[in-house]
């Protein structure tokens, strides 16, 4: 059985979040006593102390564990909490010793919304990529400078650290953690519980690039909707920097700013992404895949491809296949 501990922060905590993943979590155990199956989850919430936290002086929550219990866990949930984002992280400093224990241990951890604020404070995202909602982006980046955010990205996960973008994109990413612990099937009856779009992270072939567009930089704009335009030829920043009439080192760093990629991370998630939608979607094998999106190199493809996923093309196509649901 797998220990979640969702953490009941100090201050005007989203108890949104909060009830959401205790619930969809607590409905998968539901589905598995239904079929005669033991639970596959202990979900329990975890303050500083086991006094009463406010909101807003209007909810109540009385966490069951504290930072003192002698636990192990296998998964921390971090909510958004609302407010002076510096004050939030300081007011939550003390979680982040027992945060950063865990991990060692072995847990993983979420962060949900704004939450990110608190996990970067532990410094576990460090050289890692996030996401966050879109609007506190750049106090985000002012703050956590040596964190790589990817702002309009719904969910990230590296290294045993997961994060969720804006407001009730929360549930996306707790519906991809059913999926990883629970399977497709759990995830797929919870999204319909719920009524949650699954695969919202993937289905929409440049879901993370749209969001990208959101700066002045008309010319890296044109840009970019030549490579989602083209992404099956073989396209190289000179060939950019020449079609555009920016020099190249000029390109790149207008780039890299507007878009939080470089002209090469960029392409690579463009083909990446359509990738993933015909592993998804259709019945092409993987070098066929391969072909569509411009690579002639089996090795280099995959190797791409587990950077951009964290799957093999394989390893994909088995886990997310619809044609196999």
């Amino acid at each position: 059985m797998k220990h979640i501990t969702i953490v009941i922060a100090k201050g005007d905590v989203s108890v949104s979040n909060i009830e959401a993943s205790y619930k969809m979590f607590t409905k998968v155990n539901e589905a598995m006593e239904r079929i005669g199956k033991p639970a596959l989850f202990k979900v329990q919430t975890l303050g500083l102390d086991r006094e009463s936290v406010l909101k807003n002086g209007l909810f109540t929550i009385k966490p069951e564990l504290t930072i003192e219990d002698d636990i192990r866990t296998d998964l921390i949930i971090i909510p958004a909490v609302h407010g002076d984002m510096k004050e939030v992280v300081d007011s939550n400093k003390a979680f982040f010793p027992w945060i950063n224990k865990q991990y060692t241990a072995g847990a993983e951890v979420v962060s949900l919304c704004i939450g990110a604020f608190i996990l970067a404070g532990t410094g576990l995202l460090n050289g890692k990529s996030c996401t966050t909602h879109w609007l506190a982006a750049e106090e985000f980046k002012k703050m956590y400078p040596d964190v790589k955010l990817l702002p309009h990205k719904i969910i990230t996960d590296e290294g045993g650290i997961y994060s969720s973008g804006g407001a009730y994109s929360s549930l996306n990413l707790i519906l991809y953690l059913v999926e990883k612990f629970a399977g497709r099937q759990l995830a797929l009856l919870s999204s319909k519980i719920f009524e949650i779009e699954i695969d919202r992270n993937s289905q929409a072939p440049f879901v993370i690039f749209q969001g990208q567009k959101e700066h002045a930089d008309q010319p890296i704009k044109k840009a970019q909707e030549f490579i989602e335009q083209n992404f099956q030829e073989k396209i190289t920043v000179d060939q950019l920097a020449v079609m555009f009439s920016i020099g190249r080192r000029n390109l790149e760093r207008r780039f890299k700013k507007a878009t939080s990629n470089t002209v090469v991370e960029y392409i690579q998630r463009v083909k990446m992404e359509v990738a993933k939608m015909s592993l998804e979607s259709s019945k092409e094998n993987v070098n066929e895949v391969m072909f569509k999106v411009g690579y002639t190199d089996t090795k280099a493809f995959r190797t791409v491809f587990k950077k951009v996923t964290g799957l093999s093309p394989v390893q994909y196509r088995n886990k997310y296949s619809q044609v196999a649901v």
